[in-house]
């Protein structure tokens, strides 16, 4: 069961202080470089990055991309709530065409990016889709990433409140999180995704 707290709480930044791991923070949209820095000093260490979309998508994207092209033995774990939300809810690259947000109070523009498209799919890397609704979908996508020798790409996708859906008009987080749930559909295991569908794909077509 998801609470009003872990919903609101789902912040990368603060992800370090919820488990006993040698962690370290890094500039914002370098935590790829740093990971695979970490892993060439120390193979045998099991590198996990947890980042959110304007880190990894935004500023950080070409790290990103060269790092599944390569193939680094990396675990991303990218916390997607659709907007700069440290910030104060501003359009981010995962923003979808039409959302309001506080830098286009009229509606967002443009086409988002759907990371499965131009990170994992072109170079055929573990890659899956979930919310922290999809429970069984989550733990499995986990239990494949960490599993692989090769470069994992785990979205997690959920609404931030504090700054995005509160100013939207819902009243609740778990409101919201029914709502954005709503909008996208359970695949399970697959060969493709299309932005508005979960699931996981580890082989491809």
């Amino acid at each position: 069961m998801v609470d009003e707290g872990t919903i609101k709480g789902w912040c990368s930044g603060r992800f370090a202080g919820y488990f006993n791991m040698d962690t370290m923070h890094t500039t914002h949209g370098r935590a790829i470089p740093v990971a695979e820095g970490l892993k060439l000093v120390n193979p045998k260490l099991n590198v996990f990055v947890v980042s959110g979309d304007g880190d990894l998508i935004g500023i950080g994207l070409s790290h990103l991309v060269n790092a599944a092209r390569r193939n680094t033995n990396l675990k991303v774990i990218c916390l997607n709530n659709s907007v700069y939300a440290m910030t104060g809810g501003q359009t981010s690259p995962t923003t979808p065409r039409g959302k309001k947000t506080q830098t286009d109070p009229l509606g967002c523009p443009y086409e988002l990016i759907n990371i499965f498209e131009i990170v994992c799919k072109p170079y055929k890397r573990f890659y899956a889709r979930v919310t922290p609704l999809t429970k069984d979908l989550f733990f499995s996508a986990l239990k494949w990433g960490v599993s692989t020798e090769n470069f994992a790409f785990i979205e997690v996708v959920f609404p931030c409140y504090e700054n995005d859906y509160r100013r939207l008009g819902y009243k609740k987080a778990t409101e919201a999180m029914k709502a954005l749930s709503n909008q996208l559909e359970v695949k399970g295991e697959v060969k493709n995704l299309v932005s508005n569908q979960l699931g996981i794909v580890k082989d491809y077509e």
